[in-house]
């Protein structure tokens, strides 16, 4: 006898079902695919190289109205440190200008043009140096870069921003060409244009998301600080050499130092970045060789044979040093120990200083910003190792302030710091 078919469902098959519903019903569609943005609105303009051609644009762009978007290009990993090949400025009712700073070194005119006008960058640090070299010097600020950290975008690279803003999609392939170029090809002064073609429109919807998440004043604070930032001076920039951890007496350090040095000669010579003279693994190959002549010097790289007489010139100065004048293989840090050291050097001090992590863990998720914009590891580390005297609110607070804590984060941090040390303790 055959069996009559059956009624009920498989569980299994409800489940799939079920499953399929849910899908259907919780996903929403896919965004569409951002735009391209593929030409300036009003083309791409000539580049600026003349002065006459200078106090057209400075004419215009102080006829124009609202802030003024900048932005410069250099050619890092190409030429001798970081000065600007070319400025881009945009102002609503003056159009986008391209400026050749090299052509027009002083560019003063339109820092004077622009005046008290808020200046609109992404990324400002990467800039501000090279735009004051030229006499380039905002008064007022807002960087997109950062807005984005404190609005808490995933990701914060310009195209990044204007895709979410905008839906835009902004190409970045010419990104790390050799700006020092001459005549720029059209495709990178196209790609330079529109680098500043949606800024303002950029900087208008983040500041609208700034004040829907209460975050003003926290940008305002932020930009403000960024009109007296300078780039860190580096304490032995030779010390940042790859390989260096290899080297392991200090006169070998010494070699390294003096090979640095001679490099950074040459590289300042021929303008020329230091890395194209020669990778930091043609320096550690040299020191460890220590060679006497040029006889001696290891193969493998063109540069070692063509500099070959100014490198072991450095090999001879570093064997020439006294013992007791030889640097140090590492050098001590004025700040706390590591972190991960601290439960056993001072376990008090791990224990407010993970209490108060996860107070600020807890603190940046909630207001979807990235813990480190609320405070940087280090001051925080030196507030909880070296406390002040009076560990209260109003004491945490100063000593934020002496490490560079801006008013914004102190008022957030200097609380969370009080209720560790109130919640742990010195042992009796």
């Amino acid at each position: 006898m055959t069996d009559a078919p059956s009624t009920a469902s498989d569980p299994t098959e409800d489940a799939d079902i079920a499953a399929d519903t849910d899908i259907a019903d919780d996903t929403e569609p896919s965004p569409p695919p951002p735009t391209p943005l593929n030409e300036p609105a009003d083309g791409t303009p000539d580049v600026v190289e003349t002065e006459r051609r200078l106090t057209e644009a400075a004419e215009a762009i102080a006829a124009g109205e609202g802030p003024v978007a900048v932005d410069a290009e250099r050619a890092s990993g190409y030429r001798y440190g970081q000065r600007a090949y070319l400025i881009q400025v945009r102002r609503e009712g003056s159009g986008t200008w391209l400026i050749d700073p090299i052509a027009c070194p002083d560019l003063s005119p339109l820092n004077d043009a622009i005046g008290r006008a808020e200046w609109i960058l992404h990324a400002a640090t990467q800039d501000l140096a090279c735009l004051a070299e030229v006499g380039l010097r905002p008064v007022q600020l807002f960087d997109t870069e950062l807005g984005a950290r404190l609005l808490g975008l995933p990701r914060v690279g310009l195209a990044a921003v204007v895709e979410h803003y905008l839906g835009l999609a902004l190409a970045k392939e010419h990104s790390a060409v050799d700006w020092s170029t001459r005549p720029l090809p059209e495709p990178w002064l196209r790609y330079a244009a529109l680098d500043v073609e949606v800024l303002t429109e950029l900087r208008n919807l983040m500041g609208v998301d700034l004040a829907r998440q209460d975050k003003s004043e926290w940008a305002r604070q932020e930009f403000e600080a960024l009109l007296t930032w300078e780039p860190t001076e580096r304490v032995d920039p030779w010390r940042r050499t790859s390989g260096l951890n290899t080297i392991r007496s200090r006169r070998g350090v010494a070699v390294v130092r003096e090979l640095w040095y001679a490099r950074d000669d040459i590289a300042r010579d021929r303008d020329t970045s230091p890395g194209r003279i020669l990778p930091d693994a043609g320096l550690i190959s040299i020191a460890t060789e220590a060679p006497t002549s040029p006889a001696d010097l290891p193969s493998g790289h063109r540069a070692i044979s063509r500099y070959g007489r100014q490198w072991v010139a450095a090999v001879k100065r570093a064997n020439a040093i006294d013992e007791a004048d030889l640097p140090q293989r590492t050098i001590r840090s004025d700040g706390p120990p590591p972190a991960r050291s601290w439960a056993d050097k001072d376990p008090i001090a791990a224990e407010r200083l993970a209490a108060t992590r996860a107070e600020l863990t807890a603190y940046a998720e909630e207001r979807q910003i990235p813990i480190e914009n609320v405070i940087s590891p280090d001051p925080l580390r030196r507030a909880v190792w070296r406390p002040p005297t009076e560990r209260d609110e109003a004491g945490f607070t100063e000593a934020l302030y002496d490490y560079g804590v801006r008013q914004w984060q102190a008022e957030i941090v200097a609380p969370m710091l009080a209720r560790a040390f109130a919640a742990h303790p010195d042992a009796s």
